[in-house]
């Protein structure tokens, strides 16, 4: 999206709450890949999408420090919980950190390691999965949860533009293959509906049949 677009958009869109601001401010200014941030916008979409499906079991795929599951954990139904996996252990301290803050601390459940191992044991139905994680393992996340996921429910897998990368000939770099991988893989299933939105670097909302 334009610079311009962009600050636009986040302008005339409600804005960050006192803790999410904190944790934008202190993800840029001490962390190496800032940029992975899911920040302002797409924060505000996800915490749009969750509260209008109203959610009682969420899952996220990748914490990175706490933006997103606190954005997603808005429109959890009582009783409901978010579940978040983070491989990397100093991430999962700051996002543990943050959701400790939060009024939804009792909602959100961390589990630090990896998601390939971690998904099989979580004996939960879910009606919301976000994927953001290591984009080489986006198809098998994919297939992990999937058949989890309830009837009508969700999956939203985020960076699949992967910085227009997937667009250049020849496709070049393990993660932007990985990613026009995945975008084939979804494009040619006939049990989901999906659509791409340009936001930021792009999402697939797709919903399971």
């Amino acid at each position: 999206m334009h610079p311009d677009i962009q600050s636009y958009a986040e302008a005339i869109s409600s804005q960050e709450n006192t803790l999410l601001n904190e944790v934008h401010q202190f993800t840029l200014q001490n962390h190496t890949e800032s940029q992975m941030l899911s920040g302002h916008l797409q924060g505000k979409f996800l915490e749009m999408i969750s509260c209008m499906i109203q959610p009682k079991r969420i899952l996220e795929i990748g914490t990175f420090t706490g933006y997103s599951a606190l954005c997603l954990a808005k429109g959890l139904q009582e009783g409901g919980e978010l579940h978040t996996i983070e491989l990397r252990e100093k991430d999962a301290e700051t996002a543990q950190n943050y959701f400790s803050k939060s009024e939804y601390a009792s909602k959100i459940r961390l589990h630090q390691g990896n998601a390939k191992e971690i998904i099989p044991v979580l004996m939960e139905n879910w009606d919301l999965v976000f994927i953001d994680a290591d984009k080489p393992g986006y198809i098998d996340y994919f297939n992990l949860v999937l058949p989890r996921v309830k009837k009508n429910g969700f999956i939203l897998a985020d960076n699949i533009f992967f910085h227009g990368q997937v667009i250049e000939e020849p496709v070049t770099g393990k993660n932007a293959k990985a990613i026009k991988a995945f975008n084939e893989f979804i494009l040619a299933r006939t049990d989901i509906e999906k659509v791409a939105i340009t936001l930021r670097d792009g999402l697939y909302l797709i919903k399971k049949l």
